[in-house]
């Protein structure tokens, strides 16, 4: 740990802290309906797309229609993407000639773009065409991204109006997120990417000659387009195999420090949302310091963690002096140019939000590092997380956590007015619950079975870590990976691609039955048995209640894993 990489870490969090009250009051005025500094422009495109689809402004949907709307669009979604992979060798924009993707890959990756998991098992230059790049896991970057904001947005509406029916437009909420939200912003992430050397071409792969007179293909293509909306988005998916580790994704350090805003900048900024619609922005900055709390304890453990030298390294007398390879920490894996303090910020980021990691695997991190990198995952991925779906899973642990203080103090739960009673708490633990479901559940089918075990390079607890990583990334739509674990075969894409269906769905259902209840109570006036929800003891209460459920629920799983293999390493069992 030195000086110089806490300077990165706090230039980072400085930043990502910046954004978020004019990021967060500019969303909350699209949301709202209100003029925009883009509504000369936007708005004629926006009457436009209405007017095409049929859609009604004054229109809005019941929380069941709401959901259906979802649901419909996320079939249609899959069904496109998986015909345009299927059908990749037989249509436009294909100059290396790919093939047909196999259907086992293709499910997986139309289930993974749809859900905002962006599950990478295959390696994006060598087996999808410029046009599936673009028509098929871009738009899906858009759209994913959008769906997860709307439902956030929905729930929000939830808490903030006084007594109604409706939960707002999916529709509506989708075209506003895309148009004046996620389209502008990504233009000008994609600019400054190309202005800083990431290709833009729909030109075919170049042919070069290495100085020992080898010849060698260098893959091109619509990169920044991908790269600008992967990040803003909190995708992951990226056009490389390698992500954000590729100099053709991440050049420089300018790059660099742009990427890792905005993979946190949108979901941040969606805390003062919140309080910007509820009307008090208090609520908001609470919810932002507890998921800033979370991330700093995270950040703080996992750059120790890779300071150290690898423990492997060391029993095998690997040199720890100044100028040796052990000298700067755990350097395995990892970006030599970026650095290990930017390398756990990048691990951190991703695993809070979406895949696109600096370092080359996951699987490079040492066994401590790599339980924080769990275990951001497995809290629900609401430390910022991704866009919309982190704010809506830590709206939910709000709802737990209110209501445990108030059993606590003998108060009627109570959250911005709303009182919680039996439906809301049943829904909010519901859909917590299901995410522990699926990743155990999974996992422990992995590990008795032979199409489990076939796929695995390492034995022991490393192993199990890699099994349990992929289905917390799946089912935490993460789409990180742990490395190791050879998940393209039919048994993981079936099997995680049901993970990503289940921690998407099966959360978001619950969750917008929350925000349908909610919405038809009054507002409460506060009083003196309220129990106060702006201040530090809401914000220890409630980080609290999301690191004792966690704990509660994966730390057997985390001690087969990661825990046994670190005790495992410093034992010198070496494996």
């Amino acid at each position: 740990m030195t000086a110089n990489g806490w300077v990165q870490i706090a230039i980072f969090a400085i930043l990502v802290t910046a954004s978020v009250k004019p990021l967060g009051h500019y969303m909350a005025k699209v949301f709202q309906g209100e003029h925009t500094f883009l509504s000369p422009v936007l708005r004629p495109v926006e009457r436009a797309i209405y007017g095409i689809c049929g859609v009604r402004e004054a229109d809005e949907q019941h929380w069941t229609t709401y959901t259906v709307a979802m649901l419909l669009f996320s079939i249609v979604g899959f069904l496109s993407l998986y015909a345009l992979q299927r059908l990749q060798n037989a249509l436009p924009f294909n100059p290396q000639g790919m093939g047909a993707v196999s259907p086992d890959s293709s499910f997986n990756s139309a289930v993974s773009f749809v859900t905002n998991t962006n599950w990478q098992g295959y390696s994006g230059e060598t087996t999808m065409s410029y046009l599936v790049q673009m028509a098929g896991l871009t738009v899906h970057n858009f759209v994913s991204a959008a769906t997860g904001i709307a439902l956030a947005i929905a729930l929000i509406r939830g808490f903030a109006r006084r007594s109604g029916k409706t939960v707002g437009n999916f529709w509506i909420d989708l075209t506003r997120c895309t148009l004046y939200v996620l389209l502008p912003m990504s233009i000008v992430v994609a600019l400054v990417l190309i202005w800083q050397g990431v290709p833009q071409t729909l030109g075919a792969y170049v042919d070069a000659v290495t100085l020992e007179g080898a010849k060698q293909t260098i893959a091109v293509g619509p990169v920044a387009s991908q790269e600008a909306i992967k990040m803003l988005g909190t995708n992951g998916g990226g056009f490389f195999n390698a992500n954000s580790a590729h100099p053709f994704e991440n050049p420089n350090a300018i790059t660099d420090l742009l990427e890792l805003w905005s993979i946190l900048a949108i979901s941040a900024a969606l805390t003062y949302t919140f309080g910007k619609m509820v009307g008090d922005t208090r609520q908001g900055w609470a919810i932002f310091a507890v998921m800033g709390v979370l991330w700093l304890g995270g950040q703080t453990v996992s750059y120790w963690a890779e300071s150290q030298p690898s423990a492997m390294l060391t029993a095998m007398h690997v040199d720890q002096r100044p100028n040796t390879l052990q000298a700067g920490g755990n350097m395995e894996g990892k970006e030599v140019r970026f650095g290990i303090a930017d390398s756990t910020i990048w691990a951190n980021a991703t695993t809070e939000a979406s895949n696109g990691s600096v370092n080359s695997m996951h699987d490079s991190y040492t066994p401590l590092g790599g339980l924080v990198e769990l275990v951001n995952i497995q809290l629900g991925e609401i430390i910022f997380g991704g866009v919309g779906s982190g704010l809506y899973g830590m709206l939910l642990f709000a709802v737990v956590a209110v209501f445990v203080a108030g059993l606590m103090v003998g108060r009627t739960p109570e959250y911005l007015g709303k009182k919680l009673e039996a439906k809301e708490v049943k829904m909010a633990l519901l859909a917590i619950l299901i995410l522990p479901l699926s990743i155990l559940g999974f996992t422990a089918l992995a590990v008795v079975l032979p199409a489990g075990l076939s796929s695995l390079n390492n034995a022991g607890p490393h192993g199990f870590s890699e099994i349990l990583y992929a289905y917390t990334s799946c089912t935490g739509n993460n789409g990180s990976a742990f490395a190791g674990l050879n998940a393209n075969t039919p048994f993981y894409n079936v099997t995680t691609a049901l993970a990503m269906l289940l921690g998407r769905f099966a959360f978001i259902v619950p969750a917008m039955a929350v925000a349908g209840s909610l919405v038809e109570k009054k507002i409460v006036p506060p009083s003196a048995g309220t129990f106060p929800t702006t201040g530090a003891l809401f914000v220890g209460l409630l980080a609290g209640v999301i690191l004792i459920v966690g704990g509660l629920t994966f730390f057997p799983a985390l001690a087969l894993g990661p825990l046994a293999e670190h005790f495992a390493m410093h034992a010198g069992a070496l494996y």
